[in-house]
């Protein structure tokens, strides 16, 4: 299969460049092809103009890139960390400008974009990594964890991905180099079981 790996941190020393790299690393050991993109090392530039926006525009060749392979992959994972509760904002501006319609989704006849549209992504599967310096309690009970609800809901699941995993590392800023490792094997762990061995 074909993993696509959307990576969204500016420091390259920072855990979520780890759990990006374990998670690359497993999904090659398991035979599959990885697609990795580090959106800061890129310099992907998040900003979506007007004439960018309809369906048929002509999109710039970088841009055309990310959709040809967002569209075609088998499997997606997306690592980030939790900023105001969303990801960084070159993060938003990929979605902005890659899970577009005709890409990702698309209105069925008649409906001129006030409907519920038809998932066109055909991964079975997708993992969120994130991670934060909130309390997982305090996480859902103050703030709703809305990032569950951005990628569930409002992306992955309204793009046709049916299987959905998320895992949130907390908390950060006071892990021990142990702990890290620990973190690490799960993002192993909930890889193999997401996107298993080729036999």
């Amino acid at each position: 299969m074909s993993i696509s790996v959307i990576l969204a941190h500016p420091d390259a020393h920072s855990f979520n460049h780890a759990i990006a790299r374990a998670a690359a690393a497993r999904i090659e050991d398991n035979g599959h092809r990885v697609c990795f993109h580090d959106l800061y090392q890129e310099q992907f530039d998040p900003l979506l103009f007007g004439p960018e926006i309809p369906k048929e525009a002509s999109l710039p060749t970088a841009i055309a890139h990310h959709c040809e392979q967002i569209a075609t992959a088998q499997g997606i994972v997306i690592v980030h960390p939790n900023w105001w509760g969303q990801p960084p904002a070159i993060l938003k501006g990929w979605v902005d400008r890659v899970i577009r319609p005709g890409v990702a989704y698309e209105f069925l006849e008649g409906d001129c974009g006030e409907g519920v549209p038809r998932g066109l992504l055909k991964a079975r599967a997708a993992i969120v990594f994130n991670t934060s310096n909130t309390e997982a309690q305090r996480e859902r009970e103050v703030f709703g964890d809305p990032l569950e609800t951005i990628w569930k809901n409002c992306i992955f699941g309204l793009c046709g991905v049916a299987e959905f995993q998320r895992r949130m590392f907390t908390v950060v800023v006071t892990s021990t180099d142990r702990q890290r490792q620990a973190w690490l094997d799960e993002v192993r762990q909930l890889v193999d079981q997401t996107f298993p061995p080729l036999r």
